[in-house]
């Protein structure tokens, strides 16, 4: 028997991604490091892209482009715990030139714990920042929603 990795599952444009928080994945108080948030988006977002169709191999394969983060802006509201299930809800919001808009929340539940705010850029091999072929784009395009106000709470 052979048995795939779960992609997720995309609702209303929001691509949704299970995600169980591993020993490693802590801090010494059992909480997940600040930093593993950022892996946790990384996974959600390359099982979007999978999910759309562009995985990263088959970018790399065919137009010699990959993307990378330009910025994240991450608000940290809640702490995640070792065994918590958790939800990478990724959210497109917007392509032009070599750039996309993601907003990503990682949720237990209904509990909204990490959101992110990133620009992802196209680069080239060698580093250059290139156009979104017309191919990806008109994929991604179905699949842009608005991204929720990412305020922070007061």
């Amino acid at each position: 028997m052979s048995l795939a990795p779960a992609s997720g599952t995309v609702t209303d444009g929001v691509h949704r991604f299970p995600i169980r928080v591993y020993y490693e994945d802590t801090d010494a108080g059992g909480i997940v490091y600040h930093a593993n948030y950022l892996r946790f988006a990384e996974r959600g977002r390359s099982e979007c892209l999978r999910q759309i169709g562009w995985q990263h191999d088959r970018m790399l394969s065919e137009t010699g482009l990959g993307w990378v983060v330009r910025r994240a802006t991450i608000d940290f509201r809640r702490p995640a715990r070792l065994d918590d299930a958790l939800v990478v809800e990724t959210r497109l919001a917007d392509l032009s030139g070599a750039r996309m808009i993601a907003r990503q929340d990682v949720c237990r539940d209904a509990d909204l714990l990490v959101g992110l705010d990133l620009e992802l850029v196209l680069l080239t091999a060698s580093g250059r920042p290139s156009r979104i072929p017309a191919s990806l784009a008109d994929a991604i395009r179905p699949f842009l929603v608005p991204a929720p106000s990412s305020s922070p709470p007061k």
